[in-house]
């Protein structure tokens, strides 16, 4: 069959379809387990990279690798939030910056994908620096923030949207931010067990 198959790649897929699996729930207006799904499959995409460094992969393997991630991260960090926080009551008022959001995170993963294949071309060690906010963020921000909201009874939709519209906008603004290494991980995990913490404890009717 066409494609990749091996190690490096599975956890990759399997974060896709928890992103395809939140994108049911929130379909379903069930923003809860939608935002779950959200943060689990941020934890897979931030270990998929580092499994994938363990094996001497060809070039095919590694530019494979750079597309399916991305694909991946549309569907889970670009869909998933813009639907989550597109769903609810007044729907209509949130299509502009919905639609605006998944734009912004299409155009940044397109960036990166050329500026990645060009990177390795220059140099064969792992990237230090990234360029704008990570699509990735999302899996922490919206968790945490929508929670929040909802725990303190504020305004979840007007302040989601507005995270929403400055989050996309982080996405495309060219500042430097260094990739984190093994504590700065680690405290990105601690930030999303209490995301999930405020998520599950939340009654989270948007």
């Amino acid at each position: 069959m066409l494609g990749i198959y091996n190690y490096t790649v599975i956890l990759t897929y399997l974060g896709m379809l928890t992103g395809f699996a939140g994108i049911t729930f929130a379909s379903g207006g069930d923003t809860k387990k939608a935002l779950i799904c959200l943060m689990i499959a941020g934890v897979c995409d931030m270990f998929d990279g580092k499994i994938a460094s363990t094996m001497v992969r060809t070039r095919q393997e590694k530019r494979f690798g750079v597309q399916i991630d991305s694909l991946s991260d549309l569907i889970c960090f670009g869909v998933l939030p813009a639907l989550i926080l597109y769903m609810g009551s007044n729907a209509r008022f949130r299509l502009i910056p919905s639609a605006l959001y998944l734009l912004c995170a299409l155009i940044r993963l397109a960036w990166f994908n050329v500026d990645e294949e060009e990177r390795q071309e220059r140099e064969q060690s792992s990237r230090r620096v990234y360029y704008g906010l990570p699509v990735t963020s999302a899996a922490l921000i919206f968790p945490l923030i929508m929670g929040l909201c909802e725990r303190q009874h504020w305004e979840t939709q007007k302040i989601g949207t507005l995270a929403l519209v400055i989050t996309a906008g982080a996405f495309l603004t060219p500042f430097r931010l260094k990739k984190p290494a093994l504590p700065g991980k680690i405290g990105m995990l601690l930030l999303g067990a209490l995301g999930m913490l405020v998520v599950v404890m939340a009654g989270m009717d948007v």
